[in-house]
């Protein structure tokens, strides 16, 4: 197992963009929080002072989806087998590893006996002689393959535990509470990315399965592009250098928490997530970080004041747990501010990066509430909800969800939203649109 010492600790820096002027009696506070880490292991960063040595290494475990489905095309199956083969040869030497057969069961394709491989040459190939063997029959129960990967990524001592899981179909044999505990059970464990392949599977499950568990989710409607995709997930999984890094929110006494969101390069929902970390504190999962920059948007209400009154709203850091369980380290911060004025100018003012994040947080829910209005047989409302979408992705310039909406759509003009609903869509459009509404556009700072 390769070790990586603290020189191969990421630098974090965090950056608050806010309009901190309310007017009087103004409340709500807003804040996007640009965090960026940069030098991990691949470029040789320099370490933050005090920062723990940490044993490194990563392990991924692959679950594929070998149920009856997986047979018809025949060309799936084999799709399948030829991308784990792929993201295999992608693993960097050193990284633990582990195949897993999900259908109603769990099963160990490599290398069994509940231990994880070591990738090198030798191993890679007695796992592609494996993935030789393995055949599609049987249902599918997620919750099974999960538990089991689990249970082995548990077993390594290394700082990130990843899991890569594709599936063709619906969680048809176990009920969504046993899914729903397994991801309880798994979140925080290890971060996971999903694929659905194919046009027969859940969007919302398998999107979920993704959120719970911190990771990508998307759509390979043609089994031909597995392979490609999961060279790209397996080797932005090898760039991850840190795990378990949290946003922690610091707020005063009277001060309420709007919502806590990520909201680049997609949007996730984290209020939920906080665990609490002392007075006043809590904590909200971020996962694991390469060399990469994340944007969030912290809402806070704060107390009301008096004009020329300021206070600190809340204070922002990025925390890494110790490994052995010693106080945390805090990579980096920033600060929140409330400023009270009778300038209408500096009161009214919307930060452009708020404004920005705002409306992509939007986009993706009239996306969600367009699509299943569709469904449903709603057309008008189904209009309205992707014409809002289609004028907000064409004002952010958020060119691939617009690139996706006009094929769900005819739009007549974008700037005002106006569109009509297509006669005929195909199912792999609409689900591309469902899986990849998330997706934002970093705002031009």
């Amino acid at each position: 197992m390769a070790n990586f010492s603290k020189s191969n600790v990421p630098q974090f820096s965090v950056e608050v963009y806010q309009n901190e002027f309310l007017p009087e009696g103004g409340r709500e506070v807003n804040g996007i929080i640009t965090v960026t880490s940069t030098g991990g292991g691949t470029t040789g960063g320099v370490p933050l002072p005090g920062t723990p040595e940490r044993s490194g290494g990563a392990a991924v475990v692959i679950m594929v989806d070998c149920s009856g489905s997986m047979d018809y095309p025949p060309t799936k199956m084999r799709n399948a087998r030829d991308a784990t083969a792929a993201a295999v040869d992608t693993l960097r030497d050193g990284t633990s590893f582990a195949v897993v057969g999900g259908t109603h069961v769990a099963k160990e394709v490599y290398p069994g006996n509940g231990r994880l491989a070591v990738a090198d040459a030798r191993t890679r190939a007695e796992a592609k002689q494996a993935l030789r063997r393995l055949s599609a029959g049987g249902g599918t129960a997620i919750g099974t393959w999960l538990r089991l990967a689990d249970r082995l990524l548990a077993a390594a001592d290394v700082d990130i535990r990843h899991g890569i899981l594709l599936t063709d179909g619906r969680n048809e044999h176990e009920a969504p509470e046993d899914l729903r505990a397994a991801l309880d059970a798994c979140a925080g464990r290890f971060t996971c990315d999903t694929r659905g392949v194919g046009t027969d599977w859940e969007v919302k499950e398998v999107t979920a399965i993704a959120s719970a568990l911190l990771g990508t989710a998307d759509i390979v409607a043609d089994p031909a592009g597995l392979a490609a995709d999961f060279t790209r997930m397996m080797e932005n999984a090898m760039g991850k250098e840190v795990a378990d890094v949290a946003l922690r929110l610091w707020t005063p006494v009277g001060v309420e928490i709007r919502f806590v969101k990520q909201v680049a390069p997609t949007v996730a929902d984290l209020t939920g997530r906080r665990t609490e970390a002392g007075p006043r504190a809590g904590d909200y999962p971020t996962g694991s970080w390469g060399d990469e920059s994340r944007d969030y948007h912290v809402c806070v209400r704060v107390p009301e004041a008096g004009i020329g009154q300021e206070m600190l709203a809340a204070r922002v850091s990025l925390i890494l747990p110790d490994p052995a369980g010693g106080a945390p380290q805090t990579l980096s911060q920033g600060l929140v501010r409330a400023v009270w004025t009778d300038d209408m100018a500096s009161s009214t003012a919307i930060n452009p990066q708020v404004a920005h994040y705002t409306g992509q947080a939007e986009l993706a829910q009239v996306i969600q509430q367009g699509l299943d209005a569709r469904k449903s047989g709603d057309f008008d409302g189904a209009t309205a909800k992707l014409g809002r979408a289609v004028q907000l992705a064409s004002a952010s310039g958020n060119e691939d969800t617009a690139k996706l909406l006009s094929k769900v759509v005819d739009v007549v003009d974008a700037a005002t939203g106006t569109v009509r609903l297509k006669a005929k869509v195909a199912e792999a459009d609409e689900m591309t649109l469902e899986t990849r509404s998330t997706k934002t556009v970093r705002v031009k700072k």
